[in-house]
């Protein structure tokens, strides 16, 4: 099965307001996203643009956390700009079947 890709790199700056911004405008639409995977299992990939170090605490958690709650679908964010790195990122997610709870910063 394809790795579903959400995206949402429109959060502020700052590991706060970016957190809460997070909760209140795409929280629910990963929990939808994350469902429509089925029990089955499948597999979430949250794209977040790339941020200061600030942040990767409420990532990581966000990352762990959906996961443990949502196995067997597998639940991964990371942390890049458009272009290779990201591209590199996913590629690899797409094809580590094991690998989910994980926050990946790319270059």
């Amino acid at each position: 099965m394809a790795q579903a890709i959400y995206h949402a790199d429109d959060l502020p700056a700052g590991g706060v307001a970016a957190y809460a911004a997070f909760a209140r405008d795409h929280l629910e639409a990963v929990e939808d996203a994350i469902a429509g995977l089925g029990a089955a299992g499948g597999s979430l990939v949250i794209v977040l643009g790339r941020a200061g170090d600030d942040e990767d605490d409420w990532r990581r958690t966000l990352a762990r956390d959906l996961a443990r709650a949502h196995a067997p679908v597998r639940v991964n964010v990371i942390a890049a700009d458009q272009g290779a790195a990201r591209d590199s990122l996913l590629d690899y997610l797409d094809n580590a079947n094991a690998v989910t709870g994980h926050y990946l910063k790319g270059s």
